[in-house]
């Protein structure tokens, strides 16, 4: 992977996030497998299970669950255990109108930001992500020959 190569995406919320990645190798159901208390994934059929989302730009392939989904994002975004950005490989409404709640009834920002396949498939678990409001982004690489391991 080249570190720090400009990537463009497309911001489906707008914002700005720096942080790690937390790459979920299956999409999460805020409303079942994620823990509002300690911001950590819950779900026992997750190969995360035990992971903290909470500071983390969270990287999945798309959102699972219903439309309670966006009411716990809105939630954990103003508790301050919820992903500081979202990584999608498809588009997810129910997430982004978490992220819209959030960003119109608390004032707080988690960007949603939709990748390439070919971008999304290279970025690791402990990789720095850097989103502009604009949709670019860089990933730079974190990892040692590229063994990630999930972050607690």
């Amino acid at each position: 992977m080249s570190s720090g190569s400009p990537r463009r995406g497309r911001a489906v919320v707008p914002g700005e996030a720096d942080g790690p990645a937390l790459v979920l190798t299956q999409p999460l159901s805020l409303a079942m497998g994620f823990s509002l208390e300690t911001g950590r994934i819950t779900d026992i059929h997750s190969p995360q299970r035990g992971a903290s989302v909470a500071g983390h730009i969270l990287v999945m392939p798309n959102g699972r669950g219903s439309s309670t989904t966006s009411t716990v994002l809105a939630e954990a975004i103003r508790r301050g255990v919820g992903p500081i950005a979202i990584v999608l490989l498809e588009m997810d409404e129910i997430l982004a109108l978490g992220s819209i709640v959030a960003r119109t009834l608390y004032a707080r920002v988690c960007p949603i930001l939709l990748a390439s396949p070919t971008d999304f498939e290279s970025i690791l678990t402990g990789d720095r992500i850097v989103i502009r409001a604009d949709g670019t982004f860089t990933i730079s690489s974190q990892t040692a020959a590229g063994a990630a391991q999930p972050p607690t």
